[in-house]
């Protein structure tokens, strides 16, 4: 080809000369020796030059076979992974099978702490300590009510209530009526908690003062409305023994909650989580954090967000005490953390930024969890230094809180700006995968797939979202 359309097409290239060098991460040269090709690869780590080589050897190879045996055989289609390497990512980095009770309710994990630990406190608010005897017998009263109501399992059962002992008794009474709790924050904007309960539908509402002044007479003007902070509640007679789920009908197959994304790409969904999968995300995190009765969790996030259930039925199901923060300012957070000997707590970055930019100083006894966004190396390392350890953990509300754990030091170099989000928690599966969802090689960029037990139902009312984003394994 000459002329004028040469340049054109040459335009996005850049001619070498012998001892010219390049910033690019991968150069490649091709020697054609008649009979054979030559390959000369040079690569910035965390892939080689080698490897390269070796990734074309084998499509070359590949080609080969398929010319002699299948020629309509889209090139795509060549698989340019060893073996052994297939076996690695595909296998070995998920072998996470561990023994979890799948077969419970996530409710079921605080009444067997409640039959060994009665008198121990469970939950702290302000200057107030309840007991786990105390809390389950409050939320057992409501939701023997609520089955009164007609609450059966799989019905959403929104709750829109200020952070308070009230709102922990209303979500476990929700569980244990065998509802699937809609949390609605009355902090966020009237319309779209409206759009939110229009698109759930319950029949039922939890509400407070707070909560009903934020959704507004109208739009709750169709609803059951139940009135935590009525003086004289109409469950107060009701029996404080557990609710039998068998009677019910309740397994650990039915929804636990539905949650709703953020809508920051989109219409917010509604996350349809069964109680299993959120059973194994605390089996899970359980053997991972090390949380033992003697701890103390600071619980800082909206229930609007499903980190919100971890801070809650964690400690919970182990005996620990759950120490719900009224707000979230700053010198509140100091506060909770130097007065009420915070073991435990789970941050944002963000979170954990602005602790630091007000002069918090860290604490040698507490293990930091931080998820949420992508956590720079910077702040690990300065957060690292000054708590007992530091957790980076991963996952979207698909599949059920946290999919991934990564245990962080002070060692973090350059040039990664951020930390990893480590590897896959137990019986959950991660796969890289390229545009055709077949795996990328170690160390190269690709789309993350999540797999396993934390796998959420699917979109509430969005079976053709379900059916594009929740694929067959």
């Amino acid at each position: 080809m000459a002329g004028e359309g040469t340049s054109d097409v040459l335009s996005g290239m850049e001619w070498l000369g012998d001892e010219e060098r390049t910033n690019y991460p991968l150069t490649l040269s091709v020697d054609d020796f008649g009979q054979e090709l030559g390959l000369t690869a040079d690569a910035v780590e965390p892939i080689s030059a080698d490897r390269i080589c070796g990734y074309m050897q084998r499509a070359l190879e590949q080609l080969v076979d398929a010319l002699e045996q299948a020629p309509d055989r889209p090139v795509r289609e060549l698989d340019i992974l060893p073996a052994e390497e297939r076996s690695y990512l595909l296998e070995e980095l998920n072998r996470t099978e561990a023994d979890y009770p799948s077969d419970l309710c996530v409710h079921a994990l605080f009444e067997a702490q409640v039959r060994r630990v009665p008198d121990a406190v469970a939950l702290v608010f302000e200057e107030q300590s309840i007991s786990y005897g105390a809390l389950n017998a409050d939320a057992n009263r409501l939701a023997h009510h609520l089955i009164g109501l007609g609450v059966r399992p799989d019905q959403p059962v929104a709750i829109c209530v200020e952070r308070s002992p009230a709102m922990v008794v209303g979500l476990l009474a929700i569980l244990k009526a065998g509802g699937a709790y809609v949390p609605l924050d009355p902090a966020y904007p009237g319309e779209r908690l409206r759009q939110l309960l229009d698109d759930a539908g319950p029949r039922l509402l939890l509400c407070d003062a707070a909560g009903r002044a934020a959704l507004g007479a109208e739009a709750i003007a169709d609803l059951s409305a139940v009135d935590l902070d009525a003086a004289m509640p109409a469950w107060a007679d009701q029996s404080a023994d557990d609710p039998d789920p068998h009677a019910l009908g309740l397994t650990a197959r039915n929804l636990a909650y539905v949650i709703y994304t953020s809508g920051s790409t989109g219409t917010p969904k509604g996350v349809m989580v069964e109680h299993a999968s959120v059973l194994n995300v605390l089996r899970a995190l359980l053997d991972v954090s090390g949380l033992t009765e003697r701890d103390s969790l600071l619980a800082i996030t909206t229930i609007s967000f499903d980190i919100a259930g971890l801070e809650l039925y964690l400690p919970l199901a182990v005996g620990a005490n759950v120490v719900v923060a009224h707000g979230t300012s700053v010198i509140g957070l100091q506060r909770y953390l130097s007065h009420q000997k915070i073991t435990v707590m789970q941050a944002t970055p963000a979170a954990w930024r602005m602790l630091f930019d007000a002069g918090w100083e860290g604490a040698p006894d507490l293990s930091a969890l931080c998820g949420g966004e992508a956590l720079p190396s910077e702040l690990a390392s300065n957060l690292g230094r000054r708590v007992k350890s530091l957790r980076n953990l991963y996952g979207p509300t698909e599949t059920t809180i946290w999919a991934t754990t990564f245990l962080t030091d002070t060692r973090i170099e350059a040039p990664h700006r951020y930390v990893p989000i480590g590897r896959p928690i137990a019986n959950t599966r991660l796969y890289v995968l390229d545009g055709h969802g077949q795996p990328v090689p170690f160390g190269a960029v690709g789309e993350l797939y999540i797999g396993g037990a934390g796998v959420a139902r699917g979109y509430l009312n969005r079976p053709d979202l379900t059916a594009e984003r929740f694929l067959a394994d």
